[in-house]
């Protein structure tokens, strides 16, 4: 399966490992420790040596309660960072959901607009679609990221997640873009209870007959300190292990904080497969 970027095609025939880089003050993991412009690139080069394939770039928190970011800290937070990052040889991905920074991110280069809304904000959607390659990522989310955990989903989230994402992937289709350039995420966290998302994980090879690559973001999580108890600076132990887990269901695409041990642990899984 090959994975269809601005300017890489990515075969993932082997599990791909996404990097988080996070230009903010105030992510739920890793907030502050990269948020000016020479932290941020230090750290996606960082990533890089530890085996990262692809660097995901994001201006704005997203964890539950979080405020929303006004357009203008959001452009001068990410583009910086996104006009030095594309020179790095690796497929960057820009993490939002506001249609101008997709647009000045593709702009400067972008391969990747990875959206947590799935593209469903007003314009977001023709943005992509003009563009003639980028990959797309669409994300399931309940609610908002201000009201997702006070009222999450009801019931089997498995087949409601996959309906989403299935129709809007259609819709993206319908508009001209190449199905080659979709990858869908069921949205750990966003909006689900712990035992959502574990289902999610469970069932996760379900979301394969769909067709598009699977990515799965799990790293740090609250669920996973739910079952073990850990703080979130604690949790990498868990984190490797729901990524090895996920690319075990089918993923082929692992977002993580901690891509050295990631990236070894899946090196150790292949060698078993082997």
């Amino acid at each position: 399966m090959l994975w269809q970027t601005a300017r890489f095609d990515l075969d993932l025939t082997h599990a791909r490992v996404m990097g988080i880089v996070n230009v903010t003050p105030d992510s739920f993991s890793d907030g502050g420790q990269h948020a000016g412009t020479a932290a941020a690139l230090r750290h996606c080069e960082q990533l890089l040596k530890e085996g990262a394939d692809i660097l995901d770039i994001g201006g704005e928190s997203t964890r539950p309660g979080s405020p929303a970011l006004p357009l203008q800290d959001e452009l001068q937070r990410v583009l910086p960072v996104m006009r030095e990052a594309v020179r790095l040889g690796v497929p960057i991905s820009v993490d939002t959901y506001k249609p101008q920074v997709m647009q000045a991110a593709l702009d400067l280069g972008a391969d990747i607009v990875n959206d947590i809304w799935a593209l469903r904000q007003s314009g977001a959607a023709q943005v992509v679609a003009a563009h003639p390659r980028c990959g797309l990522c669409l994300m399931h989310m309940h609610r908002d990221p201000q009201t997702m955990q006070t009222a999450p989903m009801q019931g089997d989230v498995v087949p409601q997640v996959l309906t989403f994402l299935e129709l809007q992937a259609q819709y993206l289709q319908g508009l001209g873009v190449n199905k080659s350039r979709i990858a869908i995420d069921p949205g750990i966290g966003f909006g689900k209870t712990v035992q959502q998302n574990f289902a999610l994980l469970a069932r996760q090879r379900e979301l394969l007959a769909l067709g598009y690559p699977v990515l799965a973001g799990w790293s740090r999580k609250s669920s996973l300190g739910a079952v073990t108890g850990l703080p979130v600076q604690e949790r990498l132990g868990a984190s490797v292990a729901a990524a090895l887990l996920a690319v075990q269901q089918g993923a082929r695409i692992v977002r993580v904080h901690d891509v050295r041990d990631t990236v070894g642990a899946l090196a150790t899984w292949r060698a078993m497969q082997e």
